[in-house]
């Protein structure tokens, strides 16, 4: 039977990145060498690098507008790291929206850096929604935010306007929507969202911002040194960059992030409406925050859970189960998710209020 895969990540992929990667693990561009064995400096592979580079631009409409794209270990959780060492100047100060788990792990690295400003947080609603209406210093050295949060269901809908660089976490929810990118200064996102397989993180850098901040900087956490390598800078995670690669082909071939963008709306459309038209079920995440890409919801009545989780994992449903944090269920419906595995879901609420 098919699973119908929910996982938050690492999660689902389009099946035929699974089948040209497949492939390429046995024998890669006919080298007969395994994509797993090459070297990364190999004409092969620096012509993947280069090619999923300029595709990551490309796609987010940021291509020959002073942005470079680089291709990085350590997760976006090294980039909590990396991202005040780059920008919060010696005595700086740095501000930061805390919505969610990552936004504050992120506040957490800030901190080793200078002063570090909360805006605005939602913790005391256990980040049921994203703080609105908050002030961002003039004088900070850079804004940062987290676009989507992936345990608690929320999203943000706008991103706010501010005379000073904007850094945003995107690791659940980049490529899955249309946003004037270039409202952003740095983006950054784990692969293993809407990307690829863990292993990687896409950065997106606009030069000009870079060098100013007076701080002597390590080099393998300095983005311009990174930049200058072109992502070789250390060994690259070959496969998992690869992989991306042949994500952002399909997504080009799909029409882009406008054509996905429709079909994430219809799939949390189909899933939001049953939460909210089933008397079994309620949504975990405020309305006007709720996630496209991570809906979380909760059984009114705690005792039906038996019966459901019976139900969606004889339904082939996988990663159901909700984060600790917020209990109940968790459906992670990211760009290679198809609608027909929404459609199960939902038939299988349906069937739950039937039953009971």
């Amino acid at each position: 039977m098919k699973k119908h895969n929910y996982s938050a990540g690492p999660c689902i992929l389009p099946q035929e990145v699974f089948e040209k990667s497949s492939q390429a693990i046995l024998d890669f561009n006919n080298s007969g060498l395994s994509i797993l064995e090459i070297s990364h400096r190999s004409k092969d592979f620096v012509a993947v690098m280069d090619e999923a580079r300029a595709l990551a631009l490309e796609l987010l409409g940021l291509e020959g507008k002073g942005y470079q794209a680089l291709f990085l270990a350590g997760g976006a959780s090294l980039e909590f790291l990396m991202v005040p060492y780059n920008l919060m100047k010696v005595n700086g100060k740095a501000a930061y929206l805390d919505s969610g788990t990552w936004a504050s792990a992120a506040i957490k690295e800030a901190k080793f850096f200078g002063e570090t400003v909360i805006v605005a947080s939602s913790k005391d609603q256990n980040y049921n929604n994203v703080p609105k209406g908050y002030t961002i210093p003039a004088d900070a050295d850079y804004f940062h935010c987290t676009s989507n949060n992936t345990i608690f269901g929320t999203q943000m809908k706008e991103i706010p306007t501010t005379n000073i660089p904007v850094v945003c976490d995107m690791s659940s929810d980049i490529f899955s929507r249309q946003l004037d990118f270039t409202k952003f200064d740095i983006i950054y996102a784990g692969a293993q969202k809407n990307m690829g397989p863990a292993g990687t993180t896409l950065v997106v850098v606009k030069e000009e911002i870079l060098g100013k901040n007076g701080r002597e900087i390590p080099s393998i956490l300095d983005y311009a040194k990174h930049i200058k390598a072109e992502s070789m800078y250390n060994t690259p995670a070959v496969f998992p960059v690869y992989a991306s690669l042949l994500t952002l082909q399909w997504l080009k071939n799909l029409g882009g992030i406008a054509a996905v963008e429709k079909l994430n709306n219809a799939k949390a459309n189909l899933l939001y409406t049953e939460i909210d038209r089933n008397p079994l079920f309620k949504g975990a995440a405020a309305v006007e925050d709720r996630s496209a890409m991570n809906a979380t919801f909760l059984l009114n009545n705690p005792e039906h859970a038996t019966v459901f989780d019976a139900m969606w994992k004889e339904a082939g449903i996988s990663g159901l189960p909700g984060h600790r944090s917020v209990g109940g269920y968790r459906a992670s419906m990211y760009n290679a998710m198809p609608i027909e595995s929404v459609q199960v879901l939902v038939d299988v609420m349906q069937a739950l209020e039937k039953a009971v």
